[in-house]
């Protein structure tokens, strides 16, 4: 019988002025939300459901533990910190809690110590917010599963396969071998009579597999009943116990979680009835997706155009994980979150060579999409192919816009390769020097990485590859930070990465290591996050707004200083003449999750005496003018010599202004427009003669800050030059259309001009 203190206990605690703790009631008995801004799902006010209302609670005593207590009952791995006094505004109805008081090992926020329940003498100016970690924990059902579980159901935490033949054990990931489920926090097996074919699917989009197959069911029955009749197997005595089996499971095969199906614990009879009897452990077979399986001997037979994929998910940090995007009328678009389910979700996922959904992400939490907004209520049963098997609305039809833009995170393989990377030496958990696992002679090694070719899209494959997200820096000198000492030697040199890599052991690498300056204070580190910007360009602005200008040399000097100019502009008889100038604007847009800043500093910023002003990036922009098969006849560039927020949408404050040596950046959401008159926002048309070209813009081109999308920082468009008059058409991002719908339309160019 569990103690519990006399009435005199609370008393003297009372006469003290501590208030008695709260009796800590069943877990989970209190629900928790965040209420904060929609792309944020992480951060927010702290609000608890009692007595079928929503109340608050108060900052009074609220600290890190307390943090960490409510974020790992909202599902993510850890608090950040915490916010008082209101900062995501102030809530309404109760305040439920006061002097909440926590170790931080608690599962529930109601296991911990407070005034009680309603006990308090806050206002609601200070009701407390927490910041969580982004990252969700293993096992974690999204609340659209977990609203549609019985109590039973939500015991059910993971699944896993124990492979049992000699060649699964040697695969990854692994494919095939005994369900094994965790219940209640042990592992189970589940007994086979009356498993099907949709069960199997089920476990296998949990375990991040797209299809399953038949096993020899008679195989494995021979090697069971080996085992059984072993004298030193210990399966026999195991399987007489019913903790050892789930009794029964039934899925439809459309359920993104076991945890949706029928799953019968126990037999119906009672504890006394075997729970398995005559049968065995259940089976099962997967299929990896094309990025999860070991890459092709045989070199893939040469004809037409592989049929391309006609969904794709865009911005997500983790690999299965983004924005939702359909090609249809050979332009991408995103997907209207009106309706959208985890069985849609896991319809993309599976489509996509991933398992079933983990989560199904409303409100453009994963980041605004741009362009068309292809579908609206989608209504997929689970079993489609692709999304466009299923009933859907066209997007524009119920005045959906890009705030509605859907997401989903799909459940991936384990592919081990997280235990084959880690950072050391670095103030926080997602920084340091970098440390790999290679084998070296057959036997496993760790060892740092030569920093020679080091770049941006190197460290985004470390970061995801560690689970971190996104790489904001990648470090090509680590000397203040201090390796693992068995660690030190360079074990990988050379790598090059395209950045669609699971891992750094995937990218091109030296043969034997090759490290010219002996690695030392030269080796390779990153600093990952778990969000990144992400810059587009309004093609529309630059298509309206393109004109030549014949501009006096006289006017020019300054745009000559900073290499604006053709390099014939060097020969000419300064100040007489002019410079033929294709000018335009551009309207950049941060449609990430965080806000674009500069890579350095003000105190590294570059002080241009002739426009007087500071570059905080040397070359934000290139502008090119190209013929149709790609060769550069005209060039200019700009550099980020005011990087502000020019506009913003209602609701959303402008953070950045260059005026009086102001921090310059993009806020998420806003703006920065570069208007045709100021200098260098052209491209020098003097020595190009007429024809039809290739207008090209490219922002951010040397990768110097990080963002979630490098693929649409790129416009391009036809432009047709009479030697009088230029004509801008069909600008668009560089990831608009699909990589043979440009080639068509280069094709059309060609046979109009008559070029071979």
């Amino acid at each position: 019988m569990a103690w519990s203190p006399p009435a005199t206990f609370f008393l003297f605690l009372l006469l003290l002025g501590q208030p008695p703790p709260s009796r800590p009631q069943s877990l989970g008995t209190t629900k928790l939300r965040l209420v904060g801004p929609e792309s944020k799902p992480e951060e927010g006010r702290l609000e608890v459901l009692h007595q079928g209302q929503w109340g608050t609670v108060c900052d009074d005593n609220f600290a890190i533990q307390e943090a960490t207590v409510a974020c790992r009952q909202l599902g993510f791995e850890a608090a950040l910190t915490w916010a008082h006094s209101a900062k995501y505004g102030q809530g309404e109805g109760p305040i439920w809690l006061d002097n909440v008081r926590c170790v931080g090992t608690e599962s529930s926020l109601d296991q911990c110590g407070s005034n009680g329940w309603g006990v308090s003498d806050c206002s609601h100016s200070e009701d407390v917010g927490v910041i969580c970690h982004p990252r969700r924990h293993r096992g974690y059902l999204s609340e659209t599963v977990s609203n549609a579980l019985g109590p039973q159901g939500r015991r059910l935490e993971e699944v896993r396969l124990k492979p049992i033949l000699a060649s699964a054990k040697q695969h990854s990931p692994v494919t095939e071998g005994a369900v094994e489920v965790k219940y209640e926090g042990h592992w189970r097996q589940v007994c086979d009579q009356g498993w099907t074919m949709n069960n199997s699917r089920v476990v296998c989009g949990m375990l991040g597999f797209p299809s399953e197959v038949p096993v020899d069911s008679h195989y494995y029955r021979k090697v069971w009943d080996l085992k059984m009749r072993d004298p030193k197997s210990r399966l026999k005595s195991l399987t007489n116990k019913n903790s050892f089996w789930i009794h029964q499971v039934t899925c439809l095969g459309t359920e993104p979680h076991m945890a949706n199906c029928q799953v019968q614990v126990a037999p119906a009879r009672g504890k006394l009835r075997p729970a398995c009897p005559g049968g065995m452990h259940a089976v099962v077979s997967c299929v990896a997706g094309p990025h999860f399986r070991p890459p092709k001997t045989k070199p893939q037979r040469k004809g037409s155009w592989a049929e391309e994929p006609r969904v794709r998910l865009r911005s997500g940090a983790q690999v299965g994980e983004g924005r939702v995007e359909v090609l249809m009328n050979r332009q991408w678009g995103t997907v209207c979150d009106h309706r959208w389910s985890l069985i849609s979700a896991s319809v993309v996922c599976r489509q996509l060579g991933f398992g079933s959904a983990r989560e199904a992400l409303f409100g453009a939490r994963l980041g605004q999409g741009l362009g068309p907004i292809h579908l609206s209520e989608v209504r997929c049963r689970g079993y489609e192919r692709t999304l466009s098997d299923c009933p859907a609305l066209e997007g524009s039809q119920n005045g959906c816009q890009h705030e509605n833009d859907a997401a989903v995170r799909c459940n991936v393989p384990n592919m081990g390769f997280q235990n084959q990377v880690r950072l050391a030496g670095g103030r926080i958990p997602e920084e340091g020097l970098l440390e790999v696992q290679v084998e070296v002679n057959g036997v496993p090694r760790w060892g740092s990485v030569c920093s020679e070719n080091w770049g941006l899209t190197e460290a985004m494959v470390a970061c995801r590859q560690l689970g971190l997200g996104f790489a904001i820096h990648a470090y090509k000198e680590t000397w203040f930070w201090s390796g693992t000492p068995r660690a030190q030697e360079v074990v990988m040199s050379g790598v090059r990465c395209s950045g669609t890599e699971l891992a750094l052991q995937q990218c091109q690498r030296h043969g034997p290591v090759h490290c010219s300056h002996g690695g030392g204070r030269f080796l390779a580190g990153v600093s990952c996050m778990d969000s990144a910007p992400d810059l587009v360009m309004n093609a529309q602005l630059v298509q309206e707004t393109a004109y030549l200008e014949d501009r006096p040399l006289s006017q020019l000097y300054c745009a000559h200083e900073e290499n604006c100019l053709s390099k014939s502009a060097d020969h000419m008889d300064w100040p007489y003449g002019y410079r033929r100038l294709l000018r335009f604007s551009t309207q950049i847009y941060n449609l990430g999750r965080t806000d674009f800043r500069p890579k350095t500093g003000r105190d590294s910023w570059v002080w241009h005496q002739c426009h007087r002003h500071y570059h905080s990036i040397e070359v934000f922009t290139h502008y090119d003018l190209l013929t149709l098969n790609g060769s550069k006849v005209a060039e200019g560039h700009k550099a980020s010599f005011c990087l502000e927020d020019t506009n913003c949408p209602t609701g959303l404050q402008r953070r950045y202004a260059c005026a009086n040596f102001g921090e310059q950046g993009v806020t998420v959401g806003c703006w920065d427009t570069y208007r045709h008159d100021i200098d260098c926002q052209w491209v020098d048309i003097t020595d190009v003669g007429p024809g039809n070209y290739i207008f090209q813009v490219i922002v951010n081109p040397h990768y110097e800050v990080a963002e979630s999308d490098f693929s649409n920082n790129m416009l391009q468009c036809r432009c047709k030059y009479d030697g009088h008059r230029v004509w801008l058409h069909n600008c668009h991002t560089g990831n608009s259309y699909p990589a043979n719908a440009e080639l068509s339309l280069e094709q059309e160019q060609r046979l109009r001009n008559n070029l071979i």
